[in-house]
């Protein structure tokens, strides 16, 4: 099996533990403080090792704290931090706050890991690689163009999107070339609805479809989940949560099993069912990660 190439950040989650988030001039108490390894091309990758799928790493780290956290994190995981010392600056973080409701608020300062050199991807070998996932992150920042120049010049590499609620941010030009891939979308219900202007998931999936000619794949959170193919909306039934812990990391734990199943070759209900799984594990964890116990225990 070809690999998939995850583009995109590894950073230092620093999670916050709070009743409820501010209001201006408002002051609460922290109930927890923690850190660790997050950004969604991590925990995407993550999924997909769960998934014994294999997979590149494509994730800049840089230096200061945050930077030789990560790297520490990472080697603590047997993992060689991917394109290091590269010299492109610190690394940044992001600051999760989790409110007693399990939803999680991000505050992210960007640095490093979403910037990326074309000499980078001239140094791949894309023999391969089969599919490759971008996130709307690194799209927007000021080198995204060199991640859509990249997949264009190899149009073989399936691309998987998911832009999550930063797409209606990013320059329109990229979007269209991005689109002209024909990728395959991963959205959550208020993206793909934001995006198309649409008030349901089935009309917005197919305008979606209209532009990219791909599947396109919506998380409903705890009402399940939906893919549509061109012609028909498959839905899955979502697994119930037990304990909701946080939401940090739900949406890329669903697009990582998805994507691990779609180049598995399983057929789209079986997909679906599989990523609402570990969406639903990965809520009654804290943080974005699933212990290899966890995760085979569910899917043994």
């Amino acid at each position: 099996m070809k690999k998939i190439l995850v583009i995109g950040s590894t950073v230092a989650d620093i999670i916050v533990k709070l009743e409820h988030m501010p209001k201006t001039a408002e002051d609460v108490n922290v109930e927890s403080q923690e850190s660790s390894l997050g950004g969604c091309a991590y925990n995407v990758s993550e999924m997909i090792r769960h998934f014994k799928v294999p997979y590149i790493l494509f994730s800049p780290i840089g230096g200061g704290i945050y930077g030789e956290y990560v790297a520490n994190q990472l080697a603590l995981k047997g993992l060689k931090p991917p394109l290091a010392g590269q010299g492109i600056g610190d690394n940044g973080c992001c600051y999760c706050f989790v409110e007693d409701t399990g939803e999680r608020t991000f505050i992210c300062h960007h640095g490093a890991e979403y910037l990326f050199k074309k000499e980078w991807f001239d140094a791949l070998d894309t023999d391969q690689i089969s599919m490759a996932y971008i996130c709307g992150l690194e799209i927007e920042d000021k080198t995204g163009d060199v991640i859509v120049s990249f997949l264009e010049e190899h149009p073989e590499i399936q691309v998987c999107f998911a832009p999550g609620p930063r797409i209606c941010y990013i320059d329109r030009t990229l979007m269209d070339r991005l689109f002209a891939l024909h990728p395959i979308i991963h959205l959550n219900e208020d993206e793909v609805c934001g995006v198309t202007g649409c008030d349901d998931i089935k009309t917005a999936a197919i305008k979606l479809h209209e532009k990219t000619g791909n599947l396109v794949i919506v998380t409903h959170g705890s009402q399940g989940s939906y893919c549509y193919d061109g012609s028909t909306l498959h839905f899955a039934e979502p697994v119930k949560a037990d304990n909701l812990v946080d939401t940090i990391g739900a949406g890329d734990a669903h697009c990582g099993a998805s994507l691990a199943g779609l180049a598995g070759g399983l057929p789209i209900a079986q997909v679906l069912a599989d990523a609402n799984k570990a969406a639903s594990l990965v809520v009654q964890t804290k943080g974005a990660s699933l212990s290899d116990e966890i995760f085979e225990a569910a899917f043994k």
